[in-house]
């Protein structure tokens, strides 16, 4: 499975498996501005230590769903669906796990292999590593980074788009090589909040012992 297929399953589960591919998109050269702006968010990014926020997650059908995200960086993220979703996603600085309640066993995916991982990982780079950026877009108040995987870049692509003044990560889209766009937005976010560290750590329901009921 491609990575940005996994991209999409854990940030924005809606799983896409792909089997002929579009044309990867065109890079545009990088002006002094569009560096200016990938450092802009690269600087942005490490410095958030924690985050919580509302989403509001859209699929290419239309189809949406909200819930809370918790971010810690580097390496933990949870993703909590409102009811009644059945999904939650939690990563726990290794992996991240999906969990649909419905299907019952949860997925552990590499945390270097999603979108997640891009979030949270230290040190961060949006360009020269193992993504490298297509095109950066200025509209007013808004700042839009697109990048593609550096190995594979006909396999999809992941937007940023960041709020100009304040800089803030506001969504993140991934397109899939049948260019299908899942959304995700953040709203009423806090930065800098002491989380729970249990909110980044996965306790499979099927292994918990139930209470007992010890009454007479």
């Amino acid at each position: 499975m491609r990575r940005i297929g996994l991209w999409a399953l854990s940030a924005l589960f809606g799983l896409v498996v792909t089997v002929a591919q579009a044309a990867p998109p065109a890079r545009t050269p990088l002006s002094a501005q569009d560096k200016a702006d990938i450092a802009r968010a690269e600087e942005y990014l490490n410095g958030v230590t924690t985050l919580k926020a509302r989403f509001l997650q859209v699929s290419p059908n239309g189809a949406s769903v909200e819930g809370d995200a918790y971010l810690s960086r580097p390496g933990r993220l949870r993703l909590q669906y409102d009811p009644p979703s059945p999904l939650l996603v939690v990563a726990d600085g290794t992996f991240l796990i999906v969990h649909d309640s419905q299907l019952g066993e949860p997925s552990y995916i590499p945390l270097g292999s999603t979108p997640a991982g891009i979030l949270v990982r230290p040190g961060l780079k949006l360009d020269g590593g193992d993504v490298n950026v297509t095109r950066v877009v200025r509209l007013p108040g808004v700042v839009r980074i697109s990048m593609v995987e550096a190995d594979d870049p006909a396999a999809g692509e992941i937007t940023l788009v960041f709020s100009d003044k304040p800089f803030a990560l506001r969504q993140w889209q991934v397109k899939d090589a049948q260019h299908q766009v899942t959304t995700v937005s953040l709203y009423q976010a806090q930065a800098g909040l002491s989380l729970d560290s249990k909110l980044f750590e996965f306790k499979n329901p099927k292994f918990t012992a139930p209470t007992l009921n010890t009454g007479n």
